[in-house]
Formats: C-alpha cells, structure tokens, sequence
C-alpha cells in the first residue's frame, strides 16, 4: 500500500472517531478512551500476573494506561488528531506497514483489569488494526487482580477467571454471577473440564457466528451480552445445532427466543398475577376491534401432558380430575387429549405429539417439563404454552400455580386450636421457592389461635423419618403432605394436618386442596373471550406468572367432618376474609428466627416478597436444608425451582453432542 492510500485510510478513521464523539457527546457518553491509572485504586489490588505474549479480542481493548494518549483516541479507538500532525503522520506510517510487506508484527504492551485492555505502548497499532476491522491483536498482557468483594463485578470477574483457567476465552461476557457455570453445565462439560484446543476452537468458532447474528438483530442495542443471549438459546437448542444452520436459519432460531432474551435487561422479568383479569371497558372495546379484525376461536383443542401418569401420581391425578372438569364445563367448545409418559419416554416426544394431534393450548402439569415447553414455543409460536410451576422468567411461555400459602394459614390455625402440648410437627416437602411462605403462614396461623405454638420443622427431602421423629417427641398434631384434590370423599392416613391418638390412630382435621379445573377453566375461556391477552398487556414485556389464590376457588381447604364446631366456625371466618382480601397472613408483626423484624404489623407483604421468602418466623423451630443435604432424588425439582437456584453449582453431566 502506497502513502496515498494509507493517507485515505487516515482520513477516513478521522471521521468515524469524530463521529463517534459526537454521538456520544449527544448521548451522555464518555467520548474518548479510558484512563487506567484513573479508574484504579492501587490498593485493591492483589496481585499481578504476568500472561505473557498472547492475542486478545481488539474490541476489549477500551483505554490507555495512563492520560498521555487520551485526547487523541475516541472511545472507538478511532484516532482525533488532524492529518497534519506528527501523530497522524506515524499513523500513516504504520497504515502503510500493515499492508504492505513489512506488516505489524511487534505485540502491544497492555494491562488487563476486570476482563478489559488498557495499552501502556502500541496505541496507533491498535488504532490501524482496529480500522481495518482486526479481531485479534497480538499483545503482551499484565493482569490486574482486584481483591475479592461482594461487588457484582468482582464476584462476575473471579467467576471469569476460573473459566478462562479453564478455557483460556477472553470473548464471553456476563453481567451478573452465575453464567460462566451455567454456560458450562448448558455445553454439557463438567464443572472442572479443561478445554482442549479443538474444544476451544469448534466453541469459538460457533459463537461468534452467534455473537455477530445477535447483533445484527439487537436493533435496538440492547443491555445484553452475546453470551447472556446464547444461554438463552441453548435453553432451545443444542450448539451443534447451529453447524448445519446458514445464517438466515440461525437468525431465524435467535428471533424464535427474543421475547425470552428480552426478559434479561429487566430487573424485575415476572409479573405475578394474584387473581385472575377481569377485563374493563376499555379492553372490551379493543377485544371487540380486535375480534373484527381476528375472529374469536370457537373451538379449542386442549392437551395435557404429564410427567407421571395418573394412576401412580398423586399430583398428576388432581391436575386429571381438573382435565375431567374442564371437559364437563366446556363440552363441545374443546377437544381434550391426555399424554401421558410409558416407561421410559421422552417428555419432548409427547409434546410435539400434541403439536401434531393439533394442539391450540398445552398444559404441562409437571415442573420438569419446563425445558420442553420452551423448545415447544420457539418451535411453534402459534401453541398458547403453559407450565404448573413458579417464578419462571420466560416470556414465551406462561407458568401456573397456587397460594397454597392461605389454605396453611388456615390449616395451622387449626392445628394450633387443636395442639394441646404447644408443639405441633410440619413436614416440609423441597426447599422451593413458596415453601417457606406456606411454613410461616401456618406458623403464624398456629400463633393466632396458641400463643405458645411452636412448629417442630421437618423435611422429607432429606434422610430420615418425620413422622417417626415427632411420635418419639410425643407430638400429636402433625401438618404433612398436601395433595388431596377437591371433592375426594377420604383422606390417605399422611396427607393434610391430622391428630395422632394416645392408641396410635390418626384422626384427620384438615387439608389444603387444589381444584385445578377451576384454572383450567378461566383460562381455556379467557382464549375464547379475547381476555387472555389482558395478562400480557398487564404484564408488559415481563413473563406471566399465574399464582391465583383462595378468591379463585383453585385452592382451598378440605376440613374434616369431626372437627368441634367452634374451629370450623374460625375457619369459615378465615375462608371469607382470604377471599374478599380482608385478611392476609402476613399482614401483621413478624420477627423471624434472628429476631429480625420483618414486618411491624404496618404493611402489605408484596406477592414478590412472599413468593421469595427464604426465612422462617420466630415460632418455627428447625431450618431449611442446604442443597448438598437433599436426597438426589430432589435434586432436579430444587435446581428448578430451588431458593437458591442460581447459587446451586452445576450438575456434572454427559457431554452434550
């Protein structure tokens, strides 16, 4: 390359870097490079490392080491300077080389700090490499290591740096803790798998292929990394799946997604619906416009996909029975179809199944089947998908579940009226999310009507025997598993709040029960009526999370006909005030195991604080389970669903293909 061209070239990155500092300017953005010595505390850090000679990803390269250089680079690392300079003149120079025979073969001097460069020399050959689009520039690296801190930054950094120990991947970006893993647990690899070279090269090349599809479609720049965006694609498909792909098909597979990538740039992605819409006159004018313009269905065809079959399910059967009674509610405006897995069968197999039978609407009545239901709707966008499970940030979809929280308030009432020692046993099932909402609710309610209740915390994830336990401690009122449907006419010896006699017998007092065909219902009409997208609208671009309550008649409390007439009286009256709003369980003083005050009496717990609870009041006595004391049986509900599910380590698997 002659000096002429490499003038022009000059002349050309002047104008993108003058370019980019007006945009910035505009826009509120620091215009020029960074400054290292600026930013950095010297006494936070550490250590450094010496990486010696490698190459880096050019687009990381954000600063300089110290002020000398600032003016002159825009934050591009387009140059400023006017083309007379001396400066520019060196840039020319090195334009020159970089075509030409010479080449730029000499490695910059840079320092790494938090995942990004700063160069102490070679800042115009970063400049004309970076002009001319280089991915790579060859560099001799100096590691900057904070101290560790409970900084989101820090904690993400030190997760990065036992991935690129690992990996030796500078390219892949998360903003919050938790990804590094899950990106290794998605890919299929162990959590301490150190990547060979082909490894290294087949991830690399796939990802920026994915990297730059995702760009072209983030429009509208959105605050998301190409790795936070891919995770969510993997939830879909598989990275060998992108090989075969071209590239109209991979950007077609990321748009299939977006509504779920979307969700990561919110700091609040689920919306919690407590009660189901009730349209106004105002949606009602746009559902009759919109019923002009799309007509209503007439029919639907409903299917429902289990995770066990009836017959050997508790749970699975109580979602069968709402099945019959939509059937017997809607007749011939819907045509239901049940799959159920044999011995052996794939969940995905059944839903695309049903997608082929010509599914309109799918209820997964089981929280594995998560990961199905989102490959459905990327897959088939027109299929309303839904999933009994909770606190789930997928837009595509929506999730369903109950308060069973208010039915316990009501059953530890109970339990405390009928408690003649003061301690009264509860078997807990998994630590989920809701769980510790419906201990403390039942505790709470043990209180109101037993001053001095204690509540003797169990678990039956865990090793051991509850209920064997609480007769050795000669407590007779137990609160076990909740799983009686509505309407059934008896009750199994250890489901729901019974009362264990001096001769060993059982005598049943109440149970939360689940009457699923009520949701079924108003969901299956809300499609027909036009009011199903009152949720969404609601929502925003948030997931939609149904947790309906007592006042939706999907969950409520079974009492046994032998219960003294006084007590069925206060449940009646605590029934009525949970469905009208007059009473909540949790609105009024509560101090929790440590003593800390978690309410005054003074305010309304929101949804999202219930939902997320991970404390237990000050009259429960025991504590929740860490991850690694579960049985693994538990393990892949709790990974799910679990309190602490993004700080669960990732499971070592198989190799994915």
């Amino acid at each position: 390359m002659n000096r002429s061209e490499a003038y022009q070239q000059y002349v050309r990155s002047l104008k993108l870097g003058q370019k980019y500092c007006r945009t910035s300017m505009i826009n509120g953005r620091y215009p020029y490079i960074r400054v290292l010595d600026e930013l950095l505390d010297e006494s936070t850090l550490i250590g450094r490392m010496d990486l010696g000679v490698m190459e880096i990803p050019s687009e990381q390269i954000v600063g300089t080491k110290n002020a000398e250089r600032r003016l002159a680079f825009a934050a591009n690392y387009m140059p400023l300077l006017p083309a007379e300079t001396e400066f520019a003149a060196k840039w020319i120079s090195l334009c020159s080389a970089h075509l030409g025979d010479e080449g730029i073969h000499d490695p910059i001097s840079c320092y790494e700090y938090m995942g990004e460069f700063y160069v102490q020399e070679g800042h115009k050959r970063v400049s004309v490499l970076r002009s001319y689009g280089a991915p790579g520039i060859s560099a001799r690296v100096v590691r900057l290591v904070p101290a560790y801190s409970d900084d989101v930054r820090v904690r993400v950094y030190y997760e990065f740096l036992g991935f690129y120990g690992l990996t030796k991947l500078y390219t892949v970006h998360f903003r919050r803790p938790g990804g590094y893993a899950k990106l290794i647990e998605a890919l299929g690899y162990e959590p301490d798998h150190v990547w060979t070279e082909q490894e290294r090269q087949a991830f690399s090349a796939s990802y920026m292929r994915f990297r730059d599809a995702f760009r072209k479609l983030s429009r509208e720049k959105l605050p998301v990394t190409a790795a936070e965006a891919l995770l969510v694609w993997l939830r879909v498909y598989k990275m060998a799946d992108m090989k075969p792909m071209t590239a109209p098909e991979l950007s077609k597979s990321i748009e299939s997604v977006w509504a779920d990538i979307r969700l990561l740039m919110k700091d609040e992605p689920i919306a919690v619906e407590t009660e189901p819409p009730e349209p106004s006159e105002e949606a009602a004018r746009r559902g009759l416009l919109s019923r002009i313009i799309e007509p209503l269905p007439a029919h639907l065809n409903v299917a429902f996909v289990h995770g066990f079959r009836p017959e050997t399910s508790q749970w699975t059967s109580t979602h069968d029975l709402g099945r019959q009674y939509l059937e017997s509610q809607l007749g011939d405006q819907i045509s239901v179809k049940v799959y159920s897995p044999e011995a052996g069968q794939d969940a995905s197999e059944l839903m695309e199944r049903a997608v082929a039978d010509g599914a309109d609407v799918i209820f997964a009545t089981a929280p594995p089947l998560i990961g199905q239901c989102l490959k459905t709707a990327a897959l088939h966008p027109d299929v309303r998908v839904l999933n009994c499970s909770l606190s789930m940030p997928y837009a595509s979809i929506r999730t369903y579940y109950c308060r069973t929280y208010e039915a316990k308030f009501i059953t530890g009432a109970i339990a405390g009226a009928m408690c003649g020692t003061g301690r009264i046993g509860y078997v807990a099932n998994y630590p989920i999310l809701g769980v510790p909402a419906s201990i403390n609710a039942f505790a709470l309610g043990a209180k109101m009507t037993n001053p001095d209740a204690r509540i003797a915390l169990r678990w039956s994830c865990v090793p051991g025997s509850p209920v064997e336990d609480f007769a050795r401690e000669g407590i007779s009122v137990i609160s076990n598993r909740d799983a009686i449907a509505a309407g059934q006419a008896s009750y199994v010896w250890d489901w729901g709040t019974y009362q264990r006699l001096q001769d060993g017998s059982l005598v049943p007092l109440a149970s939360p029960c689940w009457d699923w065909g009520k949701f079924y219902e108003r969901v299956v009409r809300s499609i027909m009526d036009g009011t199903w997208d009152l949720s969404a609208e609601r929502a925003g671009e948030r997931a939609v999370n149904y947790w309906w309550g007592m006042k939706s008649g999907v969950i409520d409390v079974q009492l046994s006909r032998g219960l003294p007439s006084g007590v069925k009286q206060l449940a009646g009256i605590l029934k009525k005030g949970l469905r009208s709003g007059n009473v909540d369980p949790f609105h009024c003083a509560i101090s929790d195991q440590a003593g800390e005050l978690r309410n005054d009496g003074s305010r309304w717990l929101t949804p999202e604080e219930v939902l997320n609870m991970d404390w237990l009041c000050d009259n429960v006595e025991g504590r929740i389970p860490a991850f690694d004391e579960l049985l693994p049986m538990s393990h892949s509900l709790v990974r799910q669903l679990g309190l602490y599910r993004d700080e669960i380590p990732p499971a070592k698997e198989e190799k994915a293909e």
